[in-house]
């Protein structure tokens, strides 16, 4: 199985956008947390934070009184930040990228990944699915194969909204056999 992306436009109403501006700031939030706590964590101990230790600290901080409205979002795309970071310290550490930075909030182009559970990302005729936001109108440019993995939400500095689709799809398609042959003329030199 391969993997194929199909992006889109999409077109929110007010609450969804607010919905949308409001998990890219959660993302961001938890993100930055959890680079403070690696931070910090590295420089007391010697060694950073693993999936397991941000997991149940994001269900602590979900659970505590100041910190409850990350509840109000997406709890998959705020797995998909620290899972984000843990990529960001992977590639570091191979060499591939510099140390990870903190997010800003005045980047012009914001986004958050959420993954496909229980079919919570579908396509209902020229309508999308989306977690938390229900149907959104999109811009039905293509037919989506195979099955839908994640999807990501962006925000760009135009003011216009954008979803991109990873799907899993078949690495190739057999052609039905027919007792015919092919014939190629090369040539004398080749």
């Amino acid at each position: 199985m391969s993997h194929k992306a199909y992006k889109f436009r999409i077109y929110p109403n007010k609450d969804q956008q607010a919905l949308i501006h409001q998990t890219h700031g959660h993302c961001r939030f938890v993100y930055n947390y959890f680079l403070e706590r690696w931070n910090t964590s590295y420089e007391e101990e010697g060694k950073g934070l693993n999936r397991s230790i941000m997991s149940k600290m994001l269900t602590k901080l979900k659970k505590q009184d100041d910190t409850a409205w990350l509840r109000n979002v997406d709890s998959v795309a705020l797995q998909a930040s620290y899972e984000n970071l843990i990529d960001a310290f992977k590639r570091f550490f191979q060499k591939q990228n510099k140390y990870p930075r903190f997010k800003s909030k005045k980047n012009p182009v914001q986004s958050y990944t959420t993954k496909n559970t229980n079919n919570n990302i579908a396509i209902v005729g020229n309508q999308m699915k989306l977690p938390k936001l229900g149907l959104v109108k999109f811009a039905k440019s293509r037919d989506i194969e195979g099955r839908i993995l994640k999807a990501t939400i962006k925000y760009n500095a135009s003011g216009k909204f954008y979803v991109s689709v990873l799907c899993e799809v078949p690495d190739f398609e057999l052609l039905p056999q027919t007792n015919q042959a092919v014939g190629i003329d090369l040539g004398i030199t080749d």
